[in-house]
C-alpha cells in the first residue's frame, strides 16, 4: 500500500516536472527583409542554430526575405505579438523620435559608426531602446551595414554637388531624409521598399536613396534594375533586431540570456562583414555593368556641411532639442 502511494507521489512529480518543462518551450518567428543573396540571411540562420543549440526550450522558424512582410508590416506585427523576433529597418511611423535613425551625417567613418550604433551603451541606443520599449518591442542589437547611397537609372545632374539633379527619387517614410535629398537637389517621392523596383522599372521614380554597395548589388543590380550607383554616405543603413516585448515577457531569465547574446553576435558579425567588404562591392557593382560615381572626400563634406547646417534643426523640432543633444557628441 505505501509502496504504491509512493509510486503515484512519484509519478505526479514527474508530470508536474514534465508540465514545467513543456510551459518552457516556445516556438518563435524569426522574420527577416534582406533579399535572397544578402549576407544578413546566413546571419539568421546562424543565429537559429545558436538559440536552439543553446537547449533553453526555444526552436525558431526562419521567414527570410520579406516572406512575412515589409519593415514597416513587421514592426507592426511584432508589437502585437503575431512576429517574435524581427531583422528589419526601423521606420519612424508610430514614434517621430525614431527619425534619429535617419540622422543625416551623423557619423563619418566606420570608427564613429560602430561607436554610436554597435555600442549598446551610446546614447544612440539608450534612446532607441526607450521608444521601442513604449510601442511593445525590446530592442536586442542594432547592426549597421555602412554608408547608404543613390541608386539610379541615370548619373544625375550635378552628382557630386548641391545643384538640381533633374532627377525623382524614392525616399522612405521620412520627413528627415526626405528634406535631406531636397537639399542635395533631388525631388523625393515617399514608398514602402516593397513598391520600388517596379517604380523605378516603371519611370515612376528615376532612383532611390536606399542602399549600401552591399545592398545595391544584391537586390538592384542582380535583378538587372538601375545602372548607377552614386555613394554619397548620407545616412547610415542601420538595420535592427528587435523582439515582441509579449514575447520577451514570455520567455525565462536562461532564454533571454540565450536570444540576447544571439543577437548581439549577429549584430558584431553583421558589421564586421560590412566593414570589411564594402569595398569589395563597389567592384561588384562595377562588374555588372553599374558605374559607380565617384566623390572626393571634399565634395562628400560640403554636402555633409550644407545638409547638417539645412537640416538638423527641422530634425530637432521633429525628435527634440534634448534628444539632438544627447547625440551631439558622435558628431565631435
Amino acid at each position: 500500500m505505501e509502496l504504491r502511494k509512493t509510486f503515484a507521489a512519484s509519478a505526479a512529480l514527474l508530470a508536474m516536472g514534465a508540465g514545467a518543462a513543456s510551459a518552457d518551450d516556445m516556438r518563435l518567428k524569426l522574420a527577416g527583409v534582406v533579399p535572397a543573396e544578402h549576407f544578413g540571411n546566413q546571419i539568421l540562420e546562424e543565429v537559429v542554430e545558436e538559440i536552439e543549440g543553446a537547449d533553453v526550450g526555444l526552436s525558431v522558424t526562419l521567414f527570410p526575405s520579406g516572406q512575412l512582410g515589409s519593415g514597416e508590416e513587421l514592426f507592426e506585427d511584432a508589437s502585437r505579438g503575431n512576429v517574435d523576433l524581427v531583422h528589419s529597418v526601423i521606420y519612424a511611423q508610430r514614434d517621430p523620435v525614431l527619425e534619429i535613425n535617419s540622422l543625416p551625417y551623423l557619423v563619418s567613418s566606420f570608427d564613429e559608426m560602430e561607436a554610436t550604433y554597435l555600442n549598446s551603451d551610446s546614447a544612440f541606443n539608450q534612446i532607441f531602446a526607450e521608444r521601442l520599449d513604449m510601442l511593445g518591442l525590446k530592442l536586442l542589437a542594432n547592426a549597421p551595414e555602412g554608408f547608404i547611397g543613390v541608386v539610379a537609372e541615370e548619373v544625375p545632374e550635378n552628382a557630386a554637388s548641391l545643384g538640381d539633379k533633374g532627377m525623382n527619387i524614392r525616399v522612405w517614410s521620412s520627413q528627415v531624409i526626405k528634406s535631406t535629398v531636397e537639399t542635395m537637389g533631388f525631388n523625393a517621392t515617399t514608398m514602402n521598399w516593397g513598391e520600388v523596383f517596379a517604380a523605378m522599372q516603371s519611370g515612376t521614380v528615376d532612383g532611390a536613396i536606399c542602399c549600401t554597395a552591399q545592398l545595391a548589388y544584391t537586390a538592384f543590380a542582380t535583378s538587372d534594375v538601375g545602372s548607377v550607383f552614386v555613394p554619397y554616405g548620407a545616412v547610415v543603413e542601420n538595420t535592427t533586431y528587435y523582439a515582441s516585448a509579449e514575447t520577451w515577457e514570455e520567455m525565462n531569465d536562461a532564454q533571454r540570456e540565450v536570444v540576447q547574446t544571439a543577437f548581439d553576435n549577429a549584430a558584431e558579425k553583421y558589421f564586421a562583414f560590412a566593414k570589411e567588404n564594402e569595398a569589395s562591392y563597389l567592384s561588384k557593382l562595377e562588374e555588372t555593368g553599374y558605374e559607380v560615381v565617384e566623390l572626393s572626400d571634399a565634395e562628400r563634406g560640403a554636402i555633409a556641411e550644407t545638409v547638417r547646417a539645412e537640416v538638423w534643426p527641422g530634425i530637432a523640432e521633429i525628435v527634440g532639442q534634448e534628444v539632438m543633444d544627447q547625440l551631439m557628441p558622435a558628431t565631435n
